[in-house]
C-alpha cells in the first residue's frame, strides 16, 4: 500500500509521481494535501473524477492541522483489507506506447521469466522503454536484443531516439487532461500575497540586500534569545556540576587521576560543548522558520546569479545552506546535483559554510571580546565563509572545473506561517545531532584529550605533555597569524577530531593548568544549589524576553561583569588579543573539515581524493586569510 502526498495547489505537476506510482501496480491512496490552500485560491475539486481517472481513492487533507487524517487513514485500511488487494488501472499512454510496450511485457515473460516474477511486468517494460539505466544494469537488459530493437524500432525513428522525454510528455498529457476535467480554476486570478512579497524579496535591486538583512537578523535574534542561557549553563557547569562530582567521587574513594578525568576531562570537555546548546538550539529554530515560511526557496534563487560566477548554480546553494547546520549532510546532499561536476564543485566548496560545531569556538571569543556587537561579529564571520566560497569557486572553475554554466529550475513554494509543533519537531531533530554527538564522539574524544594532557604519565607541566608538545610544534606556523601559544596550537589539533573539541581541548587545558574549581571543602549544600539553579534559570529566561523585545538594542553574550568572570573567559583574554581572536576564528571556519566530514567524502565520490583536495586547498586559504586579518589588522593600529 503506497500512500501518495499530492500537492492541491499543484496538482499537474504532482500527478506526474503519481502516474509514476500507479505503473507499480499496486494499492495506491492519495492525500491531496494542501487542501485549504487550494480552496482559498478558488480551486474547485470534482474528486469523484479524479478517483475514477486513477482508480485510487483520493482523500483531501490539510497536514499541518491533521484535518482529513482519520478519514486518510480509513481509506488506508478499508483498501488494505480488500481480499483481491485491488490495484489501479493501468493509464493509456497512446497508441505507439501501449503497443510497444505489449510486445516487451512479452519478450520479458517468454525469454526472462525471472524477471516477471520478481517486478511489476508492465513498469518493467515502461522502464525499458524509456531506457531507465539503473533498470537496465540490475536486469542485466541492453535493449540490443532483436525482439526489443523491433519493438522500439518504430517509436526511436519517429522521435529521434528520445523515448524518455516522450514518456515525460506522455504522463505529462494525462495529468493536463485530467486536471482540466477535475479542477475548476476562477475566471480571473488576483495577484496573490506571495506575488506581491516576490516583487520585492526577488527583485534584482532589493534581492541580496534582503537576504543579507535576514541572515544579520537572524544571527542577531540568535543571540538576543540564546546569551542569558549560555551563562546559565555555564554557570551549572562550572559550578554545582563540577562540586558534586568531584565530592561525590572523592566519598567513592576514587584516586585523584580519576576525579581529575571526571571533572577536568568529562565535564571539562563535554561541558564546555554543552555550553552552547542554547545558541544552536537558537539558531537552528530560525533557520527552520525561514525554511519553513518558503523563503529559503528564494534564498537559492537570489543567489543564483553569484553561484553562476562560480560555475554552479541556485541549486547548489541549497547543499551550502544545510552546510550551516552540518557539512556532513551537505555533502550527502550534493547526490541531488545532476552532473559529477556540479557535485564534486559544490562538496568542495560546502565546507566554507560554517556549521553549527564551529559555532561554539565564536560564542566563546565573541563572547570575550566582542560582546557589545555580537550578532554582527557573527554575522561577518558566516558571511566571510560565503565569500570565500564565491572567490574559491570562481578560482576552481576556471582551472579544475572549466565547463559549461548549467541551468537552474526551481519551484518557489508559496509563503506560509509554519506551525509551532513543526518548528519545535524540527529544530529538535537538528539539535538531537549535536547533542548526541557531544556524548558521544566529543565525550570519547575529551577522554583522548585528557590523556594526551597527562601523558607521559606524572608529567610536570601540561606543556610537556604529548598534546603540549604537538602545540609546541605548530606554534612557530601559526604565530604570524596572532595565536602561537601552544594552548591554540593544541586546540587546533584536536579541533581536527570535530570542531567543538577545541573549546573543550581549551578548557581541559586551562584545568589542568591549575586553573580549574577549586576541590569542595565539604560536602555541597544541594538544596540550595538546586534552588540557586532554578531562580538562575527563571532570571535567563526574562533576559532573553528582554532581548527580544528590547528596542533593537544588542544583547551582551554574558550577564557577568568583567571584574567578576570566571572560568574560561579570562583565560582566553589573557592569551589573545581583540585581533587575535579575529583572526583565529577566521582560521577556524576555514581550515580543515572534520574526519567524520571526511567519511561523507569517502562515501559519496568513493575515494578520499577531494576530501584531500579540501583539506590542502582550505588549510592554506585558512592561513592566508587569518594571516591577512591579523597582520592587516597590525598595520593599520588594531593590534592592541
Amino acid at each position: 500500500m503506497v500512500i501518495n502526498v499530492v500537492d492541491a495547489t499543484n496538482l499537474e505537476r504532482n500527478l506526474y509521481f503519481t502516474f509514476q506510482l500507479l505503473e507499480l501496480g499496486v494499492p495506491v491512496v492519495v492525500a491531496l494535501n494542501m487542501y485549504d490552500e487550494a480552496r482559498a485560491k478558488g480551486f474547485t475539486f470534482n474528486l469523484a473524477v479524479v478517483e475514477r481517472a486513477l482508480g485510487a481513492r483520493v482523500v483531501p487533507t490539510v497536514s499541518t492541522r491533521g484535518e482529513g487524517m482519520d478519514a486518510l487513514m480509513e481509506a488506508v485500511m478499508e483498501e488494505a483489507a480488500r481480499p483481491e488487494r485491488r490495484a489501479p488501472h493501468p493509464q493509456f499512454y497512446g497508441a505507439d506506447i501501449e503497443s510497444a510496450a505489449a510486445r516487451i511485457e512479452q519478450f520479458i515473460a517468454v525469454a526472462r521469466p525471472e524477471l516477471a516474477e520478481r517486478y511489476p511486468l508492465r513498469w518493467l517494460a515502461l522502464k525499458i522503454l524509456e531506457g531507465d539505466g539503473l533498470v537496465m544494469a540490475e536486469t542485466r537488459i541492453t535493449g540490443d536484443e532483436p525482439p526489443l530493437r523491433d519493438a522500439l524500432s518504430h517509436l526511436m525513428s519517429a522521435h529521434q531516439g528520445d523515448l524518455a522525454s516522450l514518456m515525460a510528455d506522455a504522463r505529462y498529457a494525462l495529468s493536463a487532461g485530467l486536471v482540466r476535467e477535475a479542477l475548476a480554476r476562477p475566471a480571473v486570478s488576483r495577484m496573490e500575497l506571495t506575488q506581491r512579497i516576490d516583487n520585492i524579496v526577488l527583485s534584482r535591486a532589493l534581492g541580496i540586500p534582503i537576504f543579507f538583512a535576514a541572515m544579520w537578523l537572524m544571527f542577531k535574534l540568535t543571540f538576543d534569545v540564546s546569551a542569558p542561557f549560555i551563562d546559565w549553563i555555564d554557570q551549572v557547569a562550572a559550578g554545582p556540576l563540577t562540586r558534586w562530582t568531584q565530592w561525590g567521587m572523592g566519598a567513592a574513594g576514587a584516586p585523584d587521576w580519576l576525579v581529575s578525568l571526571m571533572a577536568d576531562g568529562v565535564i571539562g570537555g563535554v561541558g564546555f560543548v554543552l555550553v552552547f546548546v542554547p545558541v544552536i538550539a537558537a539558531m537552528m529554530f530560525f533557520i527552520t522558520l525561514l525554511e519553513g515560511s518558503g523563503y529559503m526557496a528564494r534564498a537559492a534563487f537570489v543567489m543564483d546569479r553569484a553561484m553562476h560566477s562560480m560555475g554552479l548554480h541556485g541549486k547548489s546553494f541549497i547543499p551550502m545552506l544545510i552546510g550551516f547546520g552540518c557539512n556532513v549532510p551537505a555533502i550527502y546532499a550534493t547526490r541531488t546535483l545532476e552532473n559529477t561536476r556540479d557535485r564534486v564543485l559544490t562538496a568542495l566548496l560546502t565546507p566554507l559554510m560554517s556549521c553549527s560545531a564551529r559555532l561554539p569556538v565564536y560564542v566563546l571569543f565573541i563572547g570575550v571580546f566582542f560582546q557589545e556587537s555580537a550578532g554582527t561579529v557573527l554575522w561577518f564571520i558566516y558571511l566571510l565563509g560565503i565569500l570565500l566560497a564565491v572567490v574559491m569557486g570562481a578560482l576552481l572553475k576556471n582551472t579544475l572545473f572549466r565547463g559549461e554554466q548549467p541551468l537552474f529550475i526551481m519551484e518557489l513554494p508559496p509563503y506560509r506561517l509554519p506551525t509551532l509543533r513543526n518548528l519545535t519537531i524540527h529544530t529538535w531533530e537538528k539539535v538531537k545531532h549535536f547533542v548526541v554527538k557531544a556524548g558521544t564522539v566529543i565525550f570519547a574524544a575529551s577522554i583522548v584529550v585528557w590523556f594526551l594532557l597527562n601523558l607521559p604519565w606524572g608529567v610536570g607541566s601540561v606543556k610537556e605533555s604529548y598534546l603540549g608538545r604537538a602545540g609546541q610544534f605548530i606554534a612557530p606556523v601559526t604565530a604570524p597569524l596572532g595565536f602561537g601559544s601552544w594552548e591554540a596550537g593544541s586546540a587546533l589539533i584536536t579541533g581536527l577530531i570535530a570542531k567543538e573539541v577545541i573549546v573543550g581541548t581549551l578548557g581541559e587545558i586551562y584545568a589542568l593548568s591549575g586553573e580549574g574549581a577549586a576541590k569542595p571543602a565539604g560536602p555541597p549544600d544541594f538544596a540550595g544549589d538546586i534552588k540557586q539553579i532554578g531562580v538562575s534559570f527563571a532570571a535567563a529566561a526574562r533576559d532573553a524576553a528582554d532581548n527580544v523585545f528590547s528596542t533593537f538594542g544588542v544583547a551582551a553574550i554574558s550577564a557577568q561583569e568583567e571584574e567578576g568572570m570566571e572560568g574560561l573567559k579570562p583565560l582566553i583574554r589573557a592569551g589573545f588579543t581583540p585581533l587575535s581572536a579575529l583572526a583565529f576564528m577566521a582560521f577556524v571556519l576555514i581550515y580543515m573539515p572534520c574526519l567524520v566530514t571526511a567519511a561523507a567524502f569517502k562515501s559519496e565520490f568513493g575515494s578520499f581524493k577531494w576530501f584531500a583536495v579540501a583539506a590542502g586547498y582550505e588549510l592554506t586559504l585558512a592561513w592566508l586569510v587569518a594571516f591577512a586579518v591579523y597582520q592587516g589588522g597590525t598595520l593599520l593600529g588594531y593590534g592592541g
